[in-house]
Order: C-alpha cells, then sequence, then structure tokens
C-alpha cells in the first residue's frame, strides 16, 4: 500500500508520515494537499494564544479532555519555539500534557516555529488539511507564546481564546498590541492569584469603551487551569461561539476570507520564486547597492525596473 492509501485507511504511523513532508516541505508535498483538500469535512479549529506562561498548555490540556470526553475526535497542534541558531525546537508540550486521555483518541502534535514570527509555524495551516482529511472534527491549536503579536492565528482558526494571567501586567497595554481584536474569547487564567479580579474589570473595560461594536459579545472567563476550575465555562462559550458563527453565517464567511488569503500567498510564492530563478541574483542585487551607495541609483526605481523585466 502507498503512504496515501495507509493513510485513508485511518493508520496514524501514515498521519504522521505525511504531515513530516508538510512540515518540510518535500517534493511532491503540495500536490498531496491538493488530494487531502478533496477528503476535508471542515474541521472546526479552536487557537489558544496568548503571552508566555498564561497556562496555555494546561488549557489546552483541559479543553481536549472535555472535548474527547464528548465524543469529539481531537486532534492538537502545540507550536515551540526554536533556536535561532540550530533551527531545533524543545516540543516540549507534550511533556505538559499527560492528563490528555490518549485513549480516547486525542492526537497531539508538537511543531517548532521555524522562525515565523506570527506564532505558529508555517505549515500549521497546511497541517490542518491533513488531520481534517483523516477525520478529526475538533482540532486545537496552541501559538508558541512568544509575545502578544501572534496574529497568524486568526487565518489559522475559527474560534480564537486569548489567555492571559494578572502577572502579565496593564491589561490595557496588552490590548493595544492588537488581542482586543483578535479575541473571541478571554481567559484570566491563574485566577487565584492576587490582580485577578482587576485584569477582569480592565478587561471588561476596554471592551466597553471599543469604537466599533459587533454582534459578539466578548466573554471574559476566569479560571484556574491547573486545578481545573472555570474550564467547563471556557468550553460553554466556545461552544457558544461556534454556535454564533454557524447560525450567523459568518462562519462561512470567515472560512471563505481565509480561503482567499491562502490562494493569495500561493500566487505570491510563485511570483516571488520565478522572480528570484529568473531575474533577481546576488550579483545584480550587490550592483544595484552599490550604485545606490554612490547616490547613482535610488531602491525604488531599481526595484521597479527589476519587476518590469520580469513581467516583459
Amino acid at each position: 500500500m502507498t503512504l496515501y492509501e495507509q493513510f485513508k485507511g485511518g493508520s496514524i504511523v501514515a498521519l504522521s508520515r505525511i504531515i513530516s513532508h508538510i512540515e518540510n516541505k518535500t517534493d511532491g508535498y503540495q500536490d498531496l494537499l491538493a488530494r487531502l483538500y478533496r477528503h476535508c469535512r471542515g474541521i472546526y479549529r479552536i487557537g489558544i494564544t496568548g503571552p508566555p506562561g498564561a497556562g496555555k498548555s494546561s488549557i489546552v490540556n483541559r479543553l481536549a479532555g472535555l472535548l474527547a470526553q464528548d465524543g469529539r475526535r481531537v486532534a492538537i497542534i502545540c507550536v515551540d519555539p526554536s533556536s535561532p541558531f540550530t533551527g531545533g525546537a524543545l516540543l516540549g508540550d507534550r511533556l505538559r500534557m499527560q492528563d490528555i486521555p490518549q485513549d480516547k483518541g486525542v492526537f497531539i502534535r508538537s511543531m517548532g516555529s521555524r522562525g515565523s514570527s506570527g506564532g505558529l509555524a508555517d505549515s500549521t495551516t497546511n497541517v490542518s488539511v491533513a488531520l481534517d482529511a483523516f477525520g478529526f472534527d475538533t482540532l486545537v491549536i496552541e501559538t508558541v507564546g512568544v509575545g502578544q503579536m501572534e496574529l497568524d492565528i486568526i487565518d489559522a482558526c475559527d474560534t480564537v481564546v486569548v489567555t492571559l494571567v494578572p502577572e502579565s501586567g496593564d491589561a490595557i497595554q496588552a490590548l493595544k498590541a492588537g488581542l482586543m481584536e483578535i479575541a473571541d474569547v478571554f481567559a484570566v487564567n491563574k485566577a487565584d492569584r492576587p490582580g485577578a479580579d482587576q485584569m477582569v474589570f480592565d478587561l471588561q473595560s476596554a471592551l466597553e469603551m471599543r469604537v466599533e461594536r459587533t454582534e459578539w459579545e466578548t466573554p471574559i472567563i476566569s479560571t484556574e487551569a491547573v486545578n481545573n476550575k472555570g474550564i467547563d465555562t471556557l468550553m460553554t462559550n466556545v461552544t457558544k461561539h461556534r454556535n454564533f458563527l454557524e447560525t450567523s453565517g459568518q462562519l462561512t464567511h470567515k472560512r471563505g476570507s481565509q480561503i482567499k488569503k491562502r490562494v493569495e500567498e500561493v500566487i505570491e510564492r510563485l511570483i516571488q520564486r520565478d522572480l528570484y530563478d529568473k531575474i533577481v541574483t546576488e550579483k545584480i542585487l550587490e550592483e544595484i547597492a552599490q550604485k545606490v551607495l554612490k547616490g547613482e541609483e535610488d531602491p525604488y526605481t531599481a526595484g521597479r525596473s527589476l519587476y518590469a523585466r520580469f513581467i516583459n
């Protein structure tokens, strides 16, 4: 049997190997993805993001358990930071997720960010296609946790849970980085610690001051993931958001926008590849750089000139 046939037969080993092909972008991986797309059923994607130390892994751990108990086929993608020197990653989220019921078929995949600055690995969306085609109905994605500007999660998920903790500092300052716009649900984790109530109050005040109003009122849930407190309420609100998206028609619209952006990314990468294969070389760039340094050229005119040569 081919690897694809084993995959279609339900082999977890084949799924893992296909994910590795997608992550490593080996020859033919895009053709493989094209075949997988035709078997997608619309896996629901829940994103968990927030600053380092917010307890994202613990929340993922608890949510996955609830989803599995509810009869869901759950997959988890945990993105860990890659070393800027070796490119390797600790991939330690599995060590922090010992309570997930593996016997209920929960699949966990750790991925290195590989230099991506948006909180997700570059291949996260493509890997979600493989998990969808395999038959999982719910996917939980945990971002790398490098800071607040983890906005790639918007284009990879349907519901985004932003996790904060009291010691992460001023909630309003954190929200200035864009978290206000991406959160469908806020989880104030480690709510037993001092300052938790104040953070909830600050978040609520910030939400009420938003100029742009939306039909969905973003809930703020206090949780203690390690003590399994508030997780059921968090899950209830995630489900409510899913129901809201489905009944309002926004889920279809949101996924359509994500697909359009994905097509644009494919086109941009093909154009960039062809541009550098056919026109732009290190020698040409060096010549331009020297002319600019001498005041004989400027980057904008040079760039437009190279582009004109490419399209002609």
